[in-house]
């Protein structure tokens, strides 16, 4: 069974995800992590993001592997190093091509093969797993996604630069032509804004006891 969590950056996907994988067993494939890994690594040489070639080439020459349900680069665990302010800035440019959007999506189908999984990141209910048993679209004011960005790291930059982060993110993550955020037309869409984490749990596992049921019969 595949259940798939797309929407824009803060809306909660990943811790969302994490928990309902915990609960039913599943395994937990963050697909955005992959592109921060390739940002991560590029920038680790010293490369710039907005040379597309050099980009595709990092990412191919680039080891990346889930390891207990961490991303490791190289053998490297680097988990931990993906989501700070200078990797959000980095991603948004790096995944724009659509070379490299086709190379990690195969990444990310081979991951999953043969396995119960929860994945969540822009476009894997429309492009990367378009057959998704269920799919999820969660949503929130960009204000409230950059209060909780800012939350996780209050170090690495000011409210307002995650603000104005995480809007020209939308922008560029709307605007794509290929893998571009939108929603799926049979995703549950849910707004986060004013929802705890525990709340969208059980919505989310409450849509999934639902489905399973339905296989049953």
């Amino acid at each position: 069974m595949i259940i798939a969590i797309d929407g824009p950056a803060g809306v909660g996907k990943s811790t969302i995800a994490h928990m309902v994988a915990q609960r039913c067993g599943f395994y937990f494939l963050n697909s955005g992590n992959f592109y921060r890994a390739v940002a991560w690594s590029h920038l680790k040489r010293n490369k710039d993001p907005f040379d597309a070639d050099s980009v595709l080439d990092t990412a191919r020459s680039t080891d990346i592997t889930v390891r207990n349900g961490r991303i490791h680069v190289d053998g490297q665990d680097v988990e931990d190093m993906l989501h700070v302010h200078g990797i959000d800035q980095c991603v948004a440019q790096v995944s724009v091509d659509p070379r490299l959007r086709v190379y990690v999506n195969s990444l990310l189908r081979k991951v999953a093969e043969g396995q119960d999984i929860v994945t969540e990141g822009r476009d894997v209910t429309t492009v990367v797993f378009p057959d998704a048993d269920l799919k999820f679209y969660f949503d929130a004011q960009p204000e409230i996604r950059a209060r909780r960005r800012f939350g996780q790291h209050p170090d690495e930059a000011s409210y307002a630069q995650v603000l104005e982060t995480l809007k020209k993110r939308d922008e560029i993550d709307k605007g794509k032509a290929f893998g571009g955020l939108k929603v799926s037309e049979d995703a549950i869409v849910l707004d986060t804004s004013h929802l705890t984490i525990e709340e969208v749990c059980e919505r989310v596992l409450a849509a999934i006891f639902v489905r399973k049921n339905a296989f049953k019969q």
